[in-house]
C-alpha cells in the first residue's frame, strides 16, 4: 500500500474514475527543447522517490506533440509567449510521497496537531480536492501517473521568467479554481491575470487538451479525466510505473 494517511481512501472515486482504460501502449519521451522546464524541479529538490531513471519531464509522445501545438497556437497571438513545465509523469511512488508531503505542509502551516482529528480531517479533505489519491487500482490511476498529464503556465521568451498568473501552482485555495479572477474589473491586475489564464486555457484546448475542474494549471489529454470532460468513453492512457521504463 501506497498511502500512508489512512483517514483517506487510495481508490476514493474521482468524478472520471467510472471511465475505462485501453492504454494504446505509446511510451513516455522526453520534452523536447522547445518546451522550457522550470527547473530544479520542485518535487525532485522534496526529496520525491523518482529513481535512478525517474525523470519527470517526460509524457506520452502524441502529449508532447499536443503541447507543442498548444505552444504555436499562442505564439501566433504573442510571439514572446511559451509553455513553462512545473511538473509531467509522476510514478505512484512519487504521488504518494507529494500527497504526504502536502498533508504535513498544511499540517505545519496551521500549526495542528496530527492526534486532532476534525482538524486533520479538514487538511486531508483540502489535500485530496487538489491532489489525486496514489491509488495503485488499474482502474483508478493518478492522472499524472499515467504520462497523461502536466502542469504548467505561460513564460515569456525574452525574460525566460514565468508570468504571474495570480496564484501559485499547487497552491491550496480558491485562486487555484480557474475562474477565480472572473469577475475581476476591468483593466485591474485581476482581470490581467484572469485573461492569462484564459489564454493558456484556450491554447491548451486548441491542441486537444481538458483542463482539471479546479486547478488553473493542471490539463491532460487521453487519461480518465480528459475522458470524462469531454464526452470520451474511453481513456487510452493508463499508468506508467518506474519499473516498466528500465525492464
Amino acid at each position: 500500500m501506497l498511502w500512508k494517511d489512512a483517514a483517506i481512501s487510495p481508490t476514493a472515486m474521482r468524478p472520471w474514475s467510472d471511465r475505462p482504460i485501453l492504454d494504446c501502449l505509446e511510451p513516455l519521451v522526453p520534452l523536447p527543447s522547445e518546451l522550457m522546464r522550470l527547473q530544479p524541479h520542485p518535487y525532485v529538490a522534496a526529496g520525491a522517490p523518482y529513481g535512478r531513471d525517474g525523470d519527470p519531464f517526460r509524457l506520452r509522445k502524441a502529449v508532447v506533440q499536443r503541447l507543442l501545438h498548444a505552444q504555436q497556437w499562442i505564439q501566433e497571438g504573442d510571439p514572446d509567449l511559451q509553455l513553462a513545465i512545473f511538473d509531467a509523469w509522476r510514478p505512484l511512488e512519487v504521488q504518494a510521497f507529494m500527497v504526504d508531503h502536502a498533508i504535513q505542509d498544511e499540517v505545519n502551516r496551521r500549526g495542528i496537531d496530527r492526534s486532532d482529528v476534525n482538524a486533520m480531517a479538514a487538511v486531508q479533505d483540502l489535500v485530496g480536492r487538489f491532489w489525486a489519491p496514489p491509488s495503485d487500482d488499474p482502474s483508478t490511476p493518478p492522472p499524472h501517473s499515467t504520462g497523461a498529464a502536466v502542469d504548467l503556465t505561460l513564460a515569456s521568451r525574452r525574460t525566460q521568467q514565468p508570468l504571474d498568473m495570480g496564484g501559485a501552482i499547487d497552491a491550496l485555495s480558491d485562486i487555484s479554481e480557474p475562474d477565480h479572477y472572473l469577475d475581476a474589473p476591468e483593466g485591474s491586475q485581476q482581470d490581467l491575470w484572469h485573461q492569462r489564464r484564459c489564454l493558456l486555457r484556450r491554447g491548451m484546448a486548441a491542441a486537444g487538451f481538458a483542463q482539471h475542474p479546479h486547478e488553473w494549471w493542471h490539463f491532460s489529454f487521453g487519461d480518465q479525466l480528459w475522458a470524462w470532460r469531454t464526452g470520451v468513453d474511453e481513456a487510452i492512457y493508463a499508468a506508467v510505473s518506474s519499473s516498466s521504463l528500465t525492464a
